[in-house]
């Protein structure tokens, strides 16, 4: 992975997102979990698709998958508390490289879903 470039998220489908996952391209799954997040039809299958790429060995993949998951909370005021919670907790004790980014997705869960995951102690 060379230098950043930011560029808009393009709109991506369920297929096309399963396609993209089966294939691991690690440049393609940086960015299919945003995707995914802000373009999804429907909540579950793309929730689907971020705690699966939450499995990736990939710290950065991890951490965008969380920010996946908050944008799906934005945008469909929906997530499974008892599927994610476990993996968003794991990434916030475990992901140091991109704590940040954690903390951000899971403050911006609570707030669209008006959850307390991990108290303001443990995300300080």
């Amino acid at each position: 992975m060379g230098e950043l470039v930011y560029r808009p998220l393009t709109p991506i489908s369920l297929e096309s997102a399963r396609v993209q996952l089966e294939k691991g391209d690690e440049d393609e799954l940086l960015l299919l979990p945003l995707s995914i997040g802000e373009y999804a039809e429907y909540w579950k299958p793309a929730q689907d698709i971020c705690v699966k790429l939450m499995e990736h060995s990939n710290p950065a993949i991890r951490a965008n998958a969380a920010l996946g998951l908050a944008y799906i909370a934005r945008n469909h005021r929906k997530l499974d508390k008892r599927i994610v919670k476990p993996y968003l907790l794991k990434e916030l004790r475990e992901n140091k490289e991109f704590n940040w980014r954690i903390r951000d997705a899971i403050e911006d869960i609570n707030l669209f879903l008006k959850w307390n995951l991990a108290s303001n102690h443990d995300m300080g």
